[in-house]
């Protein structure tokens, strides 16, 4: 916690009550939760970003993709434009998010990808559409409480687990942390690889002193891939200048670290959009690092930002990396989502 933090108490106890009274409403029917006209998984977390949202859609995707026709829904977090918009080839970062954009640009020939704020009316869009699918993922809904899902999966990472952290602004909760009484599934995002038995249990009775004792508590942990290029010429370098754009970009700090020579690291804020001091700034890092050979290594959701807003030539002057991350589970763990995604999502879209 920032040394600061108890000067802000007083402002997150407001936070707080004014979160838990609006979940008192919401528990009470005195505002209105309406049942998805679709079967829906619900993704999110009770934190402010960096629990590794997309990554886990994703990986619902891949799954998902194999038996059903899918599509997912998000409010499209950082877009300029407003409305029920459903994901094409003329879309932009800046139209419908650069998290649903990524998602489009892996999967948009298999699946449908839509942004919309009001998500109760864009369901029923999407339900009357000429290419309704059998389940939607909603992505960071998981306090918009206007839908019901059939499966709400809540994401919190082993490095900052929602039970050690505090609410707004004296942590980064956006709610109590009993939201979690809510979920499901409560995947414990970002561990190690290998996670022993004990610890895995410790934090189990950690999760479950504040959520329903009838929820799954599984563990994932983050597989990086080869980096690829962003322009075929490029010729791979491990001398690494690494371009975040994260909520937490340490993770991947360690990781590019501990399996490249990083030179240095170039940290921006969460869904930042690049400009062209930005594109100077990073031309002028690259330059001073010149003589050791470097490439430029960033994500995949800024890698969709940076394609879209470099100038002209810069791709071309600068090799540019992307590293692709997927969601690892266990076996076991793995084969416990796959089941109850069965039993609660598919078994609904089966009786329409």
């Amino acid at each position: 916690m920032r040394w600061y933090a108890f000067l802000l108490y007083p402002f997150a106890l407001l936070y707080g009550f004014a979160t838990s009274l609006r979940n008192w409403f919401f528990d009470k029917g005195w505002l209105a939760s309406t049942l998805s006209p679709i079967p829906c998984i619900v993704v999110g977390n009770l934190s402010v970003g960096g629990t590794g949202k997309t990554p886990m859609v994703e990986f619902l995707i891949r799954h998902l993709n194999k038996e059903k026709q899918v599509a997912t829904l998000s409010r499209g977090y950082g877009r300029k434009t407003k409305g029920f918009i459903k994901a094409s080839s003329k879309s932009s970062p800046e139209m419908i998010g650069d998290e649903p954009y990524q998602i489009y640009q892996k999967f948009g020939e298999r699946i449908n990808v839509y942004v919309g704020e009001d998500r109760v009316g864009s369901l029923g869009k999407i339900a009357v559409g000429p290419d309704s699918p059998e389940v939607v993922i909603l992505d960071d809904a998981f306090q918009h409480r206007y839908v019901v899902g059939d499966l709400n999966i809540l994401l919190t990472t082993y490095q900052k687990p929602f039970f050690l952290d505090f609410i707004l602004p004296m942590g980064r909760l956006r709610e109590s942390r009993t939201g979690a009484k809510r979920a499901d599934v409560i995947i414990v995002s970002k561990c190690p690889e290998e996670l022993v038995d004990s610890e895995r249990n410790k934090i189990k009775d950690n999760v479950f002193a504040y959520s329903n004792s009838a929820a799954f508590v599984l563990f994932s942990s983050i597989s990086y891939g080869e980096p690829f290029p962003m322009m075929k010429s490029a010729v791979f370098s491990e001398q690494i200048i690494l371009l975040t754009g994260l909520a937490n970009d340490q993770p991947l700090i360690d990781y590019v670290d501990n399996r490249f020579n990083l030179l240095q690291v170039v940290s921006y804020p969460d869904h930042y959009d690049y400009g062209g001091s930005d594109f100077e700034h990073i031309r002028t890092i690259f330059r001073q690092h010149g003589r050791q050979n470097p490439v430029v290594l960033t994500t995949e959701k800024d890698a969709v930002k940076v394609k879209s807003h470099a100038p002209k030539g810069f791709l071309e002057e600068i090799p540019i990396f992307v590293l692709p991350i997927e969601v690892v589970f266990s076996d076991a763990d793995k084969l416990t989502l796959v089941q109850l995604i069965h039993q609660k999502v598919f078994n609904k879209a089966n009786s329409k």
